[in-house]
């Protein structure tokens, strides 16, 4: 078995992620019927099944959830050993892929991707946002961004985004007006308040300091969300108070459409990382996006 073809293996990986052949295809540049032909010769030198297929899906067996689970680092290794041949051409190349969560899609990376596909144009940048805390290695993505708490120990981490970030409540004036202005944070519990849940079904805790004393809510209201969008709709309709990163609540604040509260109680954090594994052989397009970060916050720093 120590001769089965590589193409072979990671075809049968790209399948089983996918979990659909044209999917797949796709994402391979080659066409379904070559990755299915290479999944059925690996099934018969194997002597074992290891996909099951139908008309409208495709799962791993017992023996193919093992084999993906065995093989994915070792096929990341590869992938990253041929990617860190692109650094001995002129211009690195290749595919970039980055787990991120909403917020970092929503508030700073836009500029950042933007300004780096500019500089490379030959690498390709595959960014999902989602506020799921997954492995991100094992998901198959180079780097992912995350916050401080959120970072594993045997990562690398480097600064990207805002270093200081602030989490605020506020709410319509008309709403103020009616149900009169919060002064201290557990007055929230008597107010209708915006919450946020993230897709896991955990609801976000608001959290206040001041002068060094901490306190965390858990208000109630009649709306929970998992869309920024949503909540903010719903604050500037006068429905209740909403709290969230200053920076999305800013525009609202600027035009009216929202009061600061409990200016006093605010909660200030550190901001984002982009972490990563420590590798040898990194992947061209993963050390040049963090080279570009790394420059582009020295050049902030010099003003």
């Amino acid at each position: 078995m120590n001769d089965l073809p590589l193409s072979d293996l990671d075809a049968f990986t790209a399948i089983a992620r996918e979990r659909s052949f044209r999917a797949a295809a796709r994402k391979r540049g080659v066409s379904a019927s070559s990755l299915s032909e290479s999944l059925r010769r690996l099934e018969e030198r194997l002597g074992v099944r290891l996909l099951n297929r139908t008309t409208r899906s495709v799962t791993p067996t017992a023996a193919g959830e093992r084999l993906l689970a065995q093989l994915a680092p070792a096929l990341s290794e590869v992938a990253a050993a041929l990617g860190a041949l692109d650094s001995f051409r002129d211009r690195p190349a290749g595919t970039l892929r980055l787990n991120v969560p909403t917020i970092a899609a929503r508030l700073f990376l836009p500029d950042i991707a933007c300004r780096f596909l500019k500089l490379y144009p030959e690498i390709e940048l595959e960014i999902v946002a989602e506020d799921t805390f997954i492995d991100v290695l094992a998901a198959g993505f180079d780097a992912g961004i995350r916050y401080d708490e959120r970072i594993e120990r045997d990562m690398i981490a480097v600064p990207i985004g805002p270093r200081r970030q602030r989490y605020i409540t506020a709410a319509s004036p008309a709403y103020l007006q009616e149900r009169g202005v919060p002064q201290h944070p557990r007055d929230l519990l008597e107010h209708n308040c915006i919450r946020h849940r993230f897709l896991s079904g955990a609801a976000l805790t608001w959290e206040f300091e001041r002068g060094g004393e901490t306190l965390a809510i858990s208000p109630s209201g009649a709306l929970t969300s998992n869309s920024i969008e949503v909540e903010l709709a719903a604050a500037i309709a006068g429905l209740g108070i909403i709290g969230s990163f200053q920076e999305l609540l800013e525009p609202s604040l600027a035009s009216g459409q929202l009061v600061a509260i409990l200016d006093d109680w605010v909660s200030e954090f550190s901001g984002p990382y982009l972490y990563y594994a420590s590798r040898r052989h990194m992947p061209a397009p993963l050390r040049a996006f963090i080279d570009f970060l790394k420059l582009d916050r020295q050049r902030a720093a010099s003003g």
